[in-house]
């Protein structure tokens, strides 16, 4: 059985992302959030990402799960597994069948800004699950979580947040997440935590400017929505692709450069743009994290880390992480 809750305005997306553009674009330095990376075209072209050789994330972060999801199983005994940002919510099968081995699972909760894609992975998993609860919430977990309040009685509930998308913000921001992710749980309950870890800086930057270019055309298709959504006239041959690896932060930055002086209207928001030859715009941090600082940022929002999982090679880390 699936259910939807939309928590969302009727105009949610079309005035976020003028708020966002207006402030972005007006900032100095100029940055987009990198949720506008995803339309329907982005979506497909992540999804490639995923797959190439020098994207190790989605691979490592699987590996792992392959070998300690009935140890999570075991360990949280979750009768309700809630997974914010799910999308196709695939890596999602490993965590859900675990616990329907050990026997306490009863319902599943997606929460993501598309009810499309929470529609269509809704069902799916009702008709592979059997029995299972599906109760999808479409929220932004930026401002809202889409945490449901714990349920009376002993339910016993795995708060997941997978694929490292918590490096997407900066540190502050992350504080704030994990509060409110703290503040959602009951004494029971457990956060499960997707983190990229430190490593060759060769390696990290392959992974955001590959070969073949796709995550250029990934990066500069938040170009295209702008044009599509908010009648923005950007050429995308006019930015080129650029990620750089920060050591002082210890995060890859993803940036369009301007290719030349060029002048840009932004229509549906009132706004022309003017970009020097070369400036940059960021679109994108991706944080990555050792064992300290995670355990050191989940401690400062009440969490206390319990366990710690690595893929072989060392290059992505699953935290289990209880309230205190």
């Amino acid at each position: 059985m699936t259910t939807i809750e939309n928590r969302l305005p009727a105009d949610y997306r079309a005035a976020s992302l003028r708020a966002d553009a207006r402030a972005g674009l007006s900032a100095t330095p100029k940055s987009l959030p990198p949720k506008w990376f995803y339309d329907a075209q982005g979506s497909a072209l992540f999804e490639k990402i995923t797959e190439l050789p020098e994207y190790y994330p989605t691979r490592a972060e699987r590996s792992i799960l392959l070998q300690v999801a009935p140890e999570i199983a075991a360990r949280t005994r979750a009768a309700t597994l809630i997974e914010l940002g799910s999308g196709s919510s695939e890596k999602t099968r490993l965590l859900l069948s675990a616990l329907r081995s050990e026997g306490t699972l009863r319902g599943y909760v997606p929460v993501d800004v598309s009810e499309s894609a929470l529609a269509a992975a809704g069902d799916a998993l009702a008709a592979d699950y059997p029995g299972l609860i599906v109760h999808a919430v479409v929220a932004d977990f930026g401002a809202d979580l889409g945490i449901p309040a714990s349920p009376d009685g002993d339910v016993t509930r795995l708060v997941a947040f997978l694929g490292s998308t918590i490096g997407n913000m900066v540190p502050a921001e992350r504080g704030v997440f994990l509060r409110r992710v703290r503040e959602r749980l009951t004494p029971g309950d457990r956060f499960l935590l997707g983190t990229d870890l430190v490593k060759d800086p060769a390696v990290l930057v392959a992974a955001y400017d590959d070969e073949a270019g796709v995550t250029a055309a990934f990066n500069k298709n938040v170009l295209s929505v702008l044009n599509a959504e908010l009648g923005a006239d950007f050429d995308p041959d006019a930015f080129e692709h650029v990620a750089v690896w920060d050591a002082a932060h210890e995060w890859i930055e993803m940036r369009l450069r301007a290719r030349s002086a060029q002048s840009v209207t932004v229509r549906d928001i009132g706004l022309t743009v003017d970009f020097a030859a070369g400036e940059e715009m960021r679109t994108e941090v991706s944080a990555k994290f050792r064992e300290a600082g995670v355990r050191a940022e989940l401690a400062a929002a009440g969490l206390e880390l319990r366990s710690w999982w690595t893929d072989p090679e060392g290059q992505f880390a699953l935290s289990l992480a209880a309230p205190v």
